[in-house]
């Protein structure tokens, strides 16, 4: 008799439950500053609460292909309809439906990195391979590199993905480069989950009108606020919608996300509140801390923000650990363009933000 484990398919052996260590020490003790996972301060507006004990009344019923919510994100988009509008739980989801439209096994999967790790944990489960380009780090600064992701290019390559802005860089790619890539016709995703932070206006999604291969990804987890709620879409052409939509599980988005997303959508005066709030914060996190001779920021457009600390005489872990004796968990980086400085904060509270500030200038030495 064979063993289990020879009947399960060859590329995905050993892959392990996704486990963020961070976010369970989080949960387990309440008292520690959640300043690592991008999350929202800010907790839902009323409109959107209202929304959730409303339909969670509601909840006995199966929720339907949520027409309603589809449509408005076709209209704040400038979409002719919801039939350009796919929805799911979260964007980690949304990009697992639309890999698995795509790859086979063998296939390669062009991503820039540093970059969110959900492309690789779907792509890999597919039996891709990822071809990993490294954006350019100069006079302290990451850039894109668009035209080492055209020379990445080869027959088996199945998707081009981009963050834009990117996570955990926090910048914004070119407009030009966006259609350079998308010219070659190959499926190319532009995940847009931080973009409201900047406004709309550096949303790439008019390109679906013309390509065909663009698919424009966003998230309630941001700057909305709603990452426990776990609604994400994809914006793009009717035909494309209608093959990735062919994996989504049946009732994938309940009834409850559904509605405090509409909601949220059409609370603009609550998203405006918290852009303001986060994006004040950036500012004040970024101009805090320039004063540390040998610190680099990153110019964040997100709710993080990236620093690299390595000619300070420090490493990102000792910012790490030095932050936790504050009750403060970070982010942190893998060691890159020969540093081991790196490590990254999400904006947090007000009074988060201002121990957070405190606690690096104490920890480098730099008097207020």
């Amino acid at each position: 008799m064979k063993k289990v484990e020879e009947y399960y398919a060859p590329w995905v052996k050993g892959i392990p439950m996704y486990i963020s260590d961070h976010i369970e020490k989080a949960w387990r003790d309440p008292k520690l500053h959640r300043m690592m996972s991008n999350e929202n301060p800010l907790p839902p507006s009323d409109k959107v609460l209202d929304a959730m004990v409303k339909y969670s009344k509601m909840a006995n019923r199966y929720p339907d292909q949520g027409l309603v919510v589809r449509s408005k994100i076709a209209e704040m988009n400038g979409l002719d309809g919801p039939q350009n509008v796919m929805i799911g739980n979260g964007s980690s989801e949304v990009y697992d439906n639309i890999f698995r439209m795509f790859i086979t096994p063998g296939d390669e999967v062009i991503q820039h990195t540093p970059c969110f790790g959900i492309y690789g944990l779907r792509g890999k489960l597919l039996g891709a391979k990822m071809v990993s380009v490294p954006m350019i780090y100069k006079n302290h600064k990451m850039e894109y590199d668009p035209d080492a992701i055209l020379k990445a290019v080869t027959d088996k390559t199945k998707i081009i993905v981009v963050a834009n802005p990117n996570n955990p860089t926090g910048n914004f790619m070119d407009a030009q480069h966006f259609v350079t890539i998308a010219e070659t016709g190959i499926p190319f995703v532009v995940d847009e989950a931080y973009v409201e932070y900047a406004g709309l206006k550096m949303s790439q999604v008019a390109l679906t009108k013309k390509y065909e291969n663009v698919i424009i990804t966003r998230t309630l987890s941001k700057a909305y606020g709603l990452a426990g709620m776990r609604f994400g879409y994809a914006m793009a052409a009717k035909p494309v919608i209608d093959q990735i939509s062919g994996s989504l599980l049946p009732w994938n988005v309940g009834t409850v996300p559904m509605w405090a997303a509409l909601a949220a959508f059409e609370d603009q005066e609550g998203l405006k509140e918290r852009v303001k709030f986060n994006n004040e914060a950036v500012d004040f996190i970024t101009e805090s801390l320039s004063v540390i001779p040998g610190f680099y920021v990153m110019n964040s457009k997100a709710n993080y923000i990236l620093f690299d600390c390595g000619e300070t005489g420090k490493t990102g872990k000792e910012a790490l650990a030095y932050a936790e004796t504050k009750g403060i968990i970070l982010r942190g980086e893998s060691k890159k363009y020969d540093s081991d400085g790196w490590f990254r904060v999400t904006i947090g509270t007000k009074e988060e933000n201002e121990l957070f500030v405190n606690t690096m200038l104490e920890f480098f030495g730099v008097k207020k």
